[in-house]
């Protein structure tokens, strides 16, 4: 089918149908339809209306919890786990980032740890969250699938590993990174395959050691770490923090959930919370920041570069673009959401880009 382009409204509404056409109760639906339209608004196209289909199986099949009981099952004054109760893993690392910002503003500091939650959408959503309140994030996941061995090895143990950080501005758009800690996230392999595109060389290699350009084919290899052996440890030590600490999955215990949609896949996430208030005034700290943000988006520049980006803002940008153009939607997954529609007997993303 044509690639469309639809507004954030209707992808929304799309989104919502499709989940409370399953059984998620009224409010999650809108949550998480909110959520990952957000993804696709920021350009993390790997993340958003991309994943309906998988989530839809996964609920299906019976492997999400649809009236999960999301609850803290250890706390200290400025820590606590969250146990997810293998619900939709956009609510459940809502809740934690809700909770890591309320005891931020009691200690200062808060760490949040989940387990038994799901895949979540691009990173940079739960760490923007505190931004609203004066705070920065930092947040931490397990990848759902195993894409990376062990450097110099060819056994999948590890996951992307995505990393984020949110930071607080007083003018300028946020400083706001969400990196995996390999060369390419997951998502943007599958985002590849649907627009029929090549991925670049150093994305993927295959079991030889040779590249691997085809997205159709990434079973036959893995994913390469950012910054060669670095990317490897900096993967395992962000997979240690947000997985094995809580009590997630980490390892050969991660669930591929691109090939298993029934087993739990008891995925961890972390959100480390920091108040600005407590080490000063935040006005001070933001107006700081601005002033390093034009710093380094003046600075002399190499030849043929036009621009010097700040990590968020080519993300800021889209937003507004895509708020008052709307959101572009490849033609390979818009045959794929009409099928589901088909499949689950709502309307068609088509006719409520229309409505």
């Amino acid at each position: 089918m044509n690639s469309i382009t639809v507004s954030p409204e209707a992808l929304q509404r799309f989104i919502q149908s499709a989940f409370t056409s399953q059984g998620l109760p009224e409010a999650d639906a809108a949550q998480v339809a909110r959520l990952m339209t957000e993804a696709d608004l920021q350009g993390s196209d790997g993340h958003g209306v991309i994943r309906l289909p998988q989530y839809i199986k996964r609920i299906q099949a019976g492997g999400i919890n649809k009236h999960p009981n999301i609850h803290v099952v250890q706390e200290r004054a400025a820590m606590a786990v969250v146990d997810g109760d293998n619900g939709m893993g956009h609510l459940v690392v809502s809740r934690a980032v809700d909770i890591a910002i309320e005891k931020a503003r009691t200690c200062g500091v808060a760490w949040v740890g989940t387990r038994y939650s799901n895949h979540a959408g691009p990173a940079s959503l739960y760490a923007r969250r505190p931004l609203e309140h004066d705070m920065l994030g930092l947040y931490f996941a397990v990848g759902n699938a195993n894409h990376l061995p062990p450097w110099g090895g060819t056994d999948m143990l590890l996951s992307t590993n995505p990393i984020a950080a949110g930071i607080p501005t007083a003018e300028e758009p946020p400083v706001v990174l969400d990196m995996a800690t390999t060369v390419a996230a997951y998502g943007k392999v599958k985002a590849k395959a649907k627009r029929g595109e090549q991925m670049p060389a150093g994305w993927m290699i295959d079991r030889q050691g040779k590249p691997l350009l085809d997205p159709n084919k990434a079973g036959e290899g893995f994913l390469l770490p950012i910054g060669d052996h670095k990317g490897y440890g900096l993967a395992l030590i962000v997979g240690l923090l947000a997985g094995t600490l809580g009590g997630a999955a980490m390892g050969r215990d991660v669930i591929d959930f691109n090939a298993d949609f029934k087993t739990t896949t008891n995925t961890g996430q972390a959100i480390l919370v920091i108040d600005l208030a407590a080490f000063g005034d935040p006005a001070l700290f933001k107006g700081a920041v601005d002033k390093l943000v034009r710093d380094i988006r003046g600075s002399d520049r190499l030849p043929g570069v036009e621009r010097i980006w700040l990590p968020g803002e080519q993300s800021h940008e889209k937003r507004n673009r895509y708020r008052e153009n709307g959101v572009p939607i490849a033609g390979g997954l818009v045959g794929d959401l009409h099928k589901l529609a088909a499949d689950l007997g709502i309307a068609p993303l088509e006719e409520m880009a229309l409505a």
